[in-house]
């Protein structure tokens, strides 16, 4: 299985001069664990993850006034839609991220995460039995 077949296309966008509280709204309301973050000016495409704003939360810095581009992994690891799952899934646990950046001929193709991989990898739930 690829990661095309696990790989979300439906992606959160956001500009570095985004807040983390509305990164953070953004991302609830989507329900993701991560936003790709375009930023020209800082090289290009970078991610902001759910862990990203709970450390500057932790470090008792203020949502409102910190910026995504100073929160944002700039030195992501990419993948290709043409990688298996096990090369994913490596990469992660590798890099000890949940969330990789999909790129396809150099644009943004989707995210792909560890749940995305599991599920794929996981027999659908069957229901459970009445009782």
């Amino acid at each position: 299985m690829l990661v095309r077949d696990a790989m979300s296309t439906v992606i959160l966008t956001l500009g570095p001069a985004h807040t983390l509280r509305q990164a953070a709204a953004l991302m609830s309301a989507r329900r993701v664990g991560a936003a790709v973050v375009l930023d020209p000016d800082a090289g290009g495409i970078g991610i902001l993850t759910e862990r990203d704003i709970l450390n500057s939360v932790g470090l008792g810095q203020n949502p409102d006034a910190e910026r995504t581009h100073a929160h944002t992994t700039t030195d992501v690891v990419f993948a290709a839609p043409t990688w298996t799952l096990e090369e994913a899934a490596r990469a992660m646990a590798h890099g000890g991220f949940r969330h990789l950046v999909v790129l396809d001929r150099g644009d943004v193709a989707g995210i792909v995460s560890v749940r995305d991989i599991v599920r794929r990898w996981l027999p659908a739930r069957e229901p459970t039995p009445a009782l």
